[in-house]
């Protein structure tokens, strides 16, 4: 033992030092972790760089200590533990607990007097100590044997102390600092020490007499102002001593053996990491474990690796003759449910598969080499996953499909993807890849490498399917998962497979117009500024606006102006060159993210854009697109609309057909609120931005002006947004107190709305999450933030999820019920976009009635509301030429 290094951490300093280094910070479900994870991240920074043998973490327990016996008033200034610190700790004591260190916290002593003690019974075993914290305090403990690690700024920068390096700071010996301590005081501590005298006057009086108490005794020496202190304080001075002074004689280090640090238990590690969404620690974790592995004979190129957490692994049987295929077929044949898991990308196939059944789990190569041809391979494949009797369990099936496809098979029978159902279950989370679901579920890692990964993986996949089935069910999702989005991932390969076509000729020309039009922009900026700039650096544009043309100047960053499109739109009336760069930055943004980025996109192959639906990656629901992102594409000016014109039908003589539903937001609104005026204008089909006019302004249905109607329209959209008196003055130009008053008048007429409003946020804050019609949970951790924009941003969150949740929810039944229909009906027609509330179709013309009717009958039909649901019908040669049919 003797020559280990003991390390001794102030649990409670280093928490607090954590606390207010890092921002706030919490899981998708709500739970503070921001001192957690400082903590945890300084931790493992310093037992990789000392790599203790000895580790014990001490606390304080309670807040009377003996030291109150003694002066009531000890620590009484103090502020109590945040709220947002105190639930904190047993979290971190039960990270403590998966690291293997020892925990100690005593009744009637602070953390200070128990490191004390152990470092004292650590020396007279001849071990050198090293105390974490950041309290000075401990620095008196300083000796031969021990230093002090002290916390210098937020998390990330100690400076280390020993003897020589305490005499450099306070010109007296370590043990001497209890009687500077009785001089100077401690304010933090509410220790009074002697009024009037500093650090330097104290230091030089230490030094000089040595401690205290000798000082008090040859008081008669002093002169003037010290002596007549040194008279009138000096109980108080040896009292100060006394709280300042560290007890060491605590009966807790007769075994030093108990604080043997053997390393963490990494898979309980992992799947605490996981549990508290620690994703940048996890990935260090297992870096650190391929790191090790490279190192010479097979040691770590460190101590902290994780070497011991053990990959999850499994005993599996390779399919590489017809013997082992006829044995495998045989078992496959009787199974209840087939885990799969596949290894390849959409272009070069598969590389090999993984298939797990209760009881037994195969590795399938297919890159030849073996006694089985990949073609017989991935003929028993396809007769796998070609059959829709069999239940096959996915992780990410869309991806599957695609893989597949690329080796001419079809999924068929998917029974479950547990990628769908882990999202429904905690959407806020930000990965949903299978190592990531496996540690929080499973409390799994999964290992890497295709031979001792896939079989893991597949394994991994079917246990998981209990996990989550279970949870699915648990939280009412049962309809949702299995009606609307596990069918749904079919719907989406085929829309992604089938690709939008797009003119290639247009989108040249367009670029070539864009180009002029920047062009022009841009000379016409340089005119007004009086000289030549690059419009697209912030800094220099900053220069020309509020120096050289000395415009307001409305916001500032940390490296000078802000040129944000919030204060451009502000400055819009100031001067003309305003609008100029706002219009140049959107031309720009046109022509690099749509028009020059759609070309690099289409598909060399099929000549065809496929973009990919993202399911899993909104908190409320609704699908996201990307490579490209068509959903986005900016429709309210006209350069950004013309966009449109490049989507074609695939072949010539269909059409595109969109049908887009008809402000089903506020519809939704209506049947969740029930509010009688907003039910009974839906019913009768009446304009409901004139309505709300009318209802606002007090004035007949005939008597609402444009403006009326557009200001009606404004507070309709921004109630389900939760917007402000702020927000909406801003929309519509009017000031703060008017914007305030139509707020007012609204919910004074549609009192059911306010109703509905003031319920969810109260339910919302009672349970910590909001549903959808359709019971699609999304957790809000922001409504219980101590911050107050952070905590109006959860009411918000909270007014509208259900609302635009339920929107998405419907729109995905009528996908699916859609899609199905085209299938069982033998159409050619292809689904081929979805953006938000619309869907758009590339029909043959022989089918064009036929669909008409049928996208429209499913879209109003996809979820009984109490008000209709209406759906706008427009069709034409282009997207940008859809005209509204009847």
């Amino acid at each position: 033992m003797p020559g280990d290094l003991f390390m001794v951490i102030d649990g409670n300093s280093l928490a607090h030092r954590a606390f207010h280094a890092i921002p706030a910070l919490s899981t998708s479900k709500g739970v503070q972790t921001n001192a957690v994870y400082g903590f945890t991240t300084m931790l493992l920074k310093i037992l990789d760089e000392k790599k203790p043998g000895l580790v014990a973490v001490c606390f304080d327990k309670g807040k009377i200590t003996f030291r109150h016996d003694h002066y009531s008033d000890y620590k009484a200034h103090r502020k109590g533990t945040p709220d947002d610190l105190r639930p904190q700790f047993p979290l971190l004591k039960k990270l403590l607990e998966t690291m293997r260190i020892t925990i100690l916290e005593e009744d009637g002593y602070e953390a200070d007097d128990l490191i004390g003690a152990l470092t004292t019974a650590a020396e007279k075993h001849n071990i050198s100590s090293v105390i974490v914290t950041g309290d000075r305090d401990a620095l008196q403990l300083v000796s031969p044997l021990t230093r002090v690690l002290l916390t210098k700024k937020g998390i990330t920068e100690l400076d280390e102390y020993d003897e020589g390096k305490v005499w450099e700071k306070y010109g007296i010996s370590p043990e001497q600092l209890i009687d500077f301590k009785g001089l100077v005081g401690d304010a933090s501590d509410n220790i009074p020490g002697v009024p009037g005298i500093g650090e330097k006057t104290a230091s030089k009086l230490i030094k000089e007499y040595g401690s205290l108490e000798e000082l008090i005794e040859k008081r008669n020496d002093l002169t003037g102002k010290i002596r007549a202190k040194m008279e009138e304080f000096r109980e108080q001075a040896l009292l100060s001593k006394k709280l300042a002074t560290i007890i060491r004689e605590i009966p807790v280090a007769q075994d030093m053996d108990r604080f043997r640090w053997q390393g963490p238990d990494y898979a309980e590690l992992l799947a605490l990491f996981s549990e508290l969404e620690f994703k940048t620690l996890i990935r260090s974790i297992l870096n650190r474990q391929g790191e090790g592995k490279k190192g010479k004979k097979g040691v770590a190129k460190n101590d902290f690796e994780v070497a011991g957490a053990g990959a999850y692994t499994v005993g599996y049987i390779t399919i590489d003759d017809e013997s082992s295929l006829k044995s495998a077929a045989a078992k496959i044949k009787d199974a209840a449910k087939i885990a799969l898991a596949l290894e390849g990308d959409r272009k070069s196939g598969l590389k090999a598969a993984a298939l797990s059944i209760a009881g037994n789990i195969f590795l399938l190569p297919l890159e030849g080499g073996r006694g089985l041809s990949r073609a017989a391979a991935l003929a028993w494949l396809k007769e796998i996953c070609g059959d829709p009797d069999f239940r096959l369990l996915c992780h990410n099936a869309k991806e599957d499909m695609w893989r597949l496809k690329a080796e001419g098979i079809k999924l068929e029978g998917i029974f479950f993807d547990t990628m769908i159902a882990a999202y429904l279950l905690n959407p806020a989370t930000s990965s949903r890849e299978l190592t990531e679901v496996a540690l929080e579920y499973l409390k799994i890692v999964l290992p890497s490498g295709i031979e001792a990964a896939l079989p893991a993986r597949a394994e991994a996949v079917r246990r998981l399917h209990g996990e989550l089935s279970h949870g699915i069910e648990e939280t009412g999702m049962d309809r949702l998962y299995y009606e609307v989005e596990l069918p749904l991932v079919t719907v989406l390969a085929e829309m992604e497979m089938t690709g939008v076509k797009v003119d290639r000729d247009r989108l040249n020309e367009m670029s070539l117009e864009l180009g002029e039009k920047i062009q022009s922009l841009s000379a016409a900026i340089h005119s007004m500024a009086g000289e030549e700039f690059n419009i697209n650096s912030t800094k220099q544009l900053g220069y020309i606006l509020f120096e050289r043309l000395q415009l307001p100047v409305i916001k500032r960053t940390k490296t000078g102006y802000s040129t944000d499109a919030a204060v451009l739109e502000e400055l819009a009336g100031s001067h003309e060159i305003v609008a100029q760069v706002l219009e140049h930055r959107q031309m720009v943004k046109l022509k690099s993210t749509y028009v020059d980025g759609f070309s690099p996109l289409i598909d060399p192959e099929t000549g065809l854009l496929h973009t990919t639906f993202h399911q899993d990656v909104t908190a409320t629901g609704r699908l996201s697109s990307a490579e490209p992102n068509l959903q986005n594409i900016p429709i309210k000016m006209e350069e950004g609309r013309k966009i449109r014109k490049v989507f074609l039908p695939r072949r010539e003589g269909n059409i595109i057909l969109s049908a887009d539903y008809s402000q089903i937001e506020l519809r939704i609104l209506a049947h969740m609120s029930a509010d009688p005026l907003l039910v009974e204008a839906f019913r009768k089909g009446e304009d409901i931005h004139a309505r709300t006019a009318s209802e606002v302004f007090g004035v007949r249905m005939e008597q609402v002006t444009r403006e009326m109607r557009g200001r009606a329209k404004a507070v309709n959209f921004g109630i389900i947004y939760g917007i402000s008196d702020f927000g909406l003055s801003r929309d519509i130009k009017v000031p703060r107190r008017e914007a305030k008053l139509y707020i007012e008048g609204y919910f004074n007429r549609y009192r059911g709305v306010k109703n509905y409003i003031d319920r969810i946020v109260a339910e919302a804050r009672e349970k910590g999450y909001v549903t959808t019609l359709l019971n699609r949970r999304r957790y809000l951790p922001d409504l219980f933030s101590s911050n107050h924009t952070v905590r109006s941003f959860g009411e918000r969150t909270a007014m509208n999820t259900p609302i635009q949740g339920t929107a998405a929810d419907i729109i995905k039944m009528a996908m699916v019920r859609i899609q199905r229909e085209i299938v069982e009906r033998g159409l050619a027609t292809k689904m081929i976009l979805q953006v938000h509330d619309e869907l758009i179709f590339d029909v043959p013309l022989e089918e064009f009635e036929e669909m008409k009717e049928l996208v429209k009958t499913r879209m109003e039909n996809a979820l009984a509301l109490d008000v209709p649901l209406v759906v706008d019908m427009k069709a034409g040669q282009n997207w940008y030429e859809v005209k509204v049919i009847k």
